[in-house]
């Protein structure tokens, strides 16, 4: 436990990207197994204590401290973690043992019911200084938030044993922590582990953003980018799964698409849902706001299977029963996907349209019109591209339309986490329900919480604290006196909000200094939006 303190102490002082790695990749090559995979496993958002949550350090710290200085103390400090790990009492009774390691940490908490979870870390944290007590409460509770994604921790495992990062990639989602096949693999102890037994996820081949248009369509592809979510559909031995863009298996979500691919094969596509008339929305698809009432659900009800019906819209094959078409070039893997296309059912999949213009400027004029609820924008592929993992230069790009922006009101603003801890950075905006000059009411139709710069920021942190009205809880109201001009992708009618509108992807354009709030949009604005 005392490596990964200092492994976390270290990370979060080091700015810089490439310090970050050589952190990770030092602590891996250096640490024995298995503390190096269960830190791994914490570096990428893998471990799960479900019995140890932050409310079980809230209840063990309400026991030791004072309450208004625990109150006080985390208000200040910002973490939970940090403040529990410099307020817990030194135990009256020395600890039996030394510092327990990680793998013994976990092998505790494992077995912890919610009725013994408090004991158990109680035992773990009488044992530890400041510094591993930090650490434990970090890992127990899942909420690391030191900025290292699961993929630059992933490059730094290929670093580490000079190995590809591609084929960190490819072989990690078979493996549960603590990764020892794994790393058996990469100091060449082991095979790489087998990926064709089971219906593993294999990475997204990603876009860069288009910034020139100085591409031609006799090497590119044009295809719709379409509003969904990007999965995967992996069927091996009689299984299928669905994976998310992250990788997350969502299969139960979705179970009309799993029970629809009969032959073995890896397929890419946007997973999506019908409109209630199918060709009365793009394609046949309805607006993000309908799929996302199906997003996460663990079962899904008759009705909703009959309201929503999902499918696929297919993009890509990666595998073709044992082939592996990845090198593949685009138009390759195109023309076996048109084939495979004749042996799935049509009511669960479909095939992504090829848009056809003559010029780069005939399709930025398609691409202009294309302001349909399902629609984000255009996808440029290099007609021999290779399928390969994360974002290669000059393969794909993708052109997403210009934002929707419209003025709106800050109404209330709660302070942001981690490194954002001390700031109110979290803000809530809304738009007058008719005029204001004859008293109309300020309804929230967003939240948003980047966009900004940091001296924007300390500039909103200050106007927050200046122009406070009334608090609730964490949150505070503040006079009607600053208005944002908001971007945003697309608007969707929602019962949820007062509003009666929900806003997809809202992020602060800039701030209105020159503008007064009464001159702020109408919600009839946004209305007339509506997809």
């Amino acid at each position: 436990m005392k490596r990964f303190a200092e492994l976390l102490d270290r990370l979060l002082v080091t700015p810089s990207r490439n310090g970050k790695l050589q952190l990770i990749a030092h602590y891996l090559r250096d640490t024995p197994d298995p503390d190096r995979g269960w830190a791994l496993a914490a570096l990428t958002g893998a471990v799960d204590f479900p019995a140890i949550k932050a409310s079980a350090v809230r209840g063990l710290m309400a026991a030791r401290v004072d309450p208004v200085l625990w109150a006080l103390s985390r208000d200040f400090v910002g973490d939970t973690a940090e403040t529990a790990s410099l307020l817990w009492p030194e135990p009256e009774q020395a600890p039996q043992g030394a510092a327990p390691t990680l793998g013994e940490a976990v092998e505790s908490l494992s077995h912890s019911t919610r009725i013994a979870a408090p004991a158990v870390l109680t035992t773990l944290l009488d044992r530890l200084d400041t510094a591993g007590r930090y650490a434990l409460i970090k890992f127990a509770t899942g909420a690391l938030r030191i900025g290292i994604s699961a993929r630059l921790a992933k490059i730094a495992f290929a670093q580490a044993f000079a190995v590809s990062v591609d084929s960190v990639e490819e072989y990690w989602h078979g493996q549960r922590p603590p990764y020892l096949p794994l790393f058996a693999w990469a100091i060449g102890e082991a095979p790489p582990p087998r990926t064709d037994e089971q219906p593993l996820f294999r990475p997204f081949m990603l876009a860069h953003p288009l910034e020139s248009e100085a591409v031609s369509l006799e090497d590119y592809v044009a295809e719709w980018k379409w509003d969904g979510i990007r999965v995967q559909i992996v069927h091996v031995a009689g299984d299928t799964r669905i994976y998310s863009r992250g990788g997350d298996d969502i299969s139960g979500s979705f179970p009309e698409i799993a029970g629809s691919l009969p032959f073995a094969a890896v397929l890419d596509g946007e997973l999506l849902v019908r409109g209630s008339s199918q060709g009365g929305e793009a394609g046949g698809a309805a607006s993000f706001n309908a799929l996302q009432q199906r997003l996460g659900r663990k079962t899904v009800s008759k009705a909703m299977l009959a309201d929503a019906p999902a499918f696929v819209r297919l993009y890509d094959v990666l595998i073709d029963g044992s082939e592996d078409l990845r090198q593949l070039p685009w138009a390759a893997r195109r023309l076996r996907l048109e084939e495979l296309m004749q042996r799935l059912n049509s009511a669960h999949f479909d095939l992504s349209e090829i848009i056809v213009a003559k010029d780069m400027a005939a399709l930025a004029q398609i691409r202009a019109g294309a302001r349909d609820a399902a629609i984000e924008g255009v996808m440029l592929k290099h007609r021999q591209s290779p399928y390969v993992a994360g974002r290669r230069a000059g393969l794909w790009y993708k052109w997403k339309r210009e934002p929707l922006l419209i003025d709106c009101v800050l109404m209330y603003a709660q302070r942001g986490s981690g490194k954002r801890s001390s700031f109110f950075s979290d803000f809530t905006f809304g738009c007058w329900d008719g005029d204001p000059d004859s008293g109309a009411e300020l309804l929230p139709v967003g939240k948003a919480y980047f966009g900004f710069t940091e001296e924007e920021l300390k500039f909103l942190d200050r106007h927050v604290r200046q122009h406070t009205v009334a608090k609730y809880g964490p949150v505070r109201e503040t006079d009607r006196s600053l208005v944002f001009e908001v971007a945003f992708d697309s608007v969707h009618v929602s019962k949820r909000h007062k509003s009666g509108v929900a806003m997809r992807f809202p992020r602060i354009n800039r701030i209105r200094h020159e503008k007064p709030a009464h001159e702020a949009d109408r919600l009839d604005a946004l209305r007339t939006l509506v997809s």
